[in-house]
């Protein structure tokens, strides 16, 4: 029986599409071969550290598609990596920016050299027409945005768990009405999100939430104060 194959909802250049191919891929036989006794050993996030794990395509195509829904034209993603999310977010952006008005940024954020340096490399293969409104802000997150942020569009949260609240109270004084914030992995990792979803859950809570069943948990929310 031959597989469904489903729609995608990102418009991009054949060398980008096969590019986002080949980066998948490699995050797919990185995250097949991950050593569970060495996870123990060092811990899950220590062990991750230099590790190429990428959103999941499917969440990436999800996200692609509501930052063009919402006409998001400013983007912070907390947690470049690799720069693979970053690529979606930003034809997403590229893509608003020509169907309206005003310019648009994506502010990717990483802490690590070494995946900044590789992010900056897949960005310069895709070319600077699409990548050229990604503002890399390398160094610890919680200082990085301090300052110097526009009105935020959608928040995307996919970092190290236990600084993510941290990270949403940091952003949220310029999160916009109407603004969404995607949390990756709060199913899978929903012990260490803990502090973020009572935050966000909370009954006095300017978020409304949903958990979509993606692998492991997909979190959106709308601030709507």
């Amino acid at each position: 029986m031959a597989s469904i194959q489903y729609p995608s909802p990102v418009k991009a250049p054949p060398h980008v599409v096969s590019l986002l191919d080949r980066l998948h891929q490699l995050s797919r036989t990185q995250e097949d071969a991950v050593d569970t006794q060495e996870v123990e050993a060092q811990g899950f996030d220590n062990y991750m550290r230099d590790k190429f794990i990428a959103l999941d395509r499917d969440k990436a195509e999800f996200v692609y598609q509501l930052a063009r829904a919402i006409n998001a034209k400013t983007i912070v993603e907390a947690g470049t990596s690799f720069g693979v999310s970053t690529i979606y977010l930003a034809l997403a952006v590229s893509r608003n920016v020509t169907a309206g008005t005003g310019p648009g940024v994506v502010i990717a954020t990483e802490n690590e050299k070494t995946k900044a340096d590789k992010a900056r490399e897949h960005w310069k293969e895709v070319g600077d027409e699409i990548t050229g409104c990604i503002q890399l802000r390398e160094g610890d997150i919680l200082q990085t945005l301090k300052h110097d942020l526009p009105d935020v569009d959608l928040l995307l949260l996919d970092i190290w768990a236990p600084i993510a609240l941290s990270v949403l109270k940091l952003v949220q004084p310029r999160l916009r009405r109407g603004a969404v914030v995607i949390a990756d992995n709060t199913i899978g990792a929903a012990p260490k999100y803990k502090d973020l979803l009572a935050y966000m859950r909370a009954p006095d809570s300017p978020f409304t939430n949903l958990t979509l069943p993606y692998s492991k948990g997909l979190e959106l929310s709308v601030y709507l104060p």
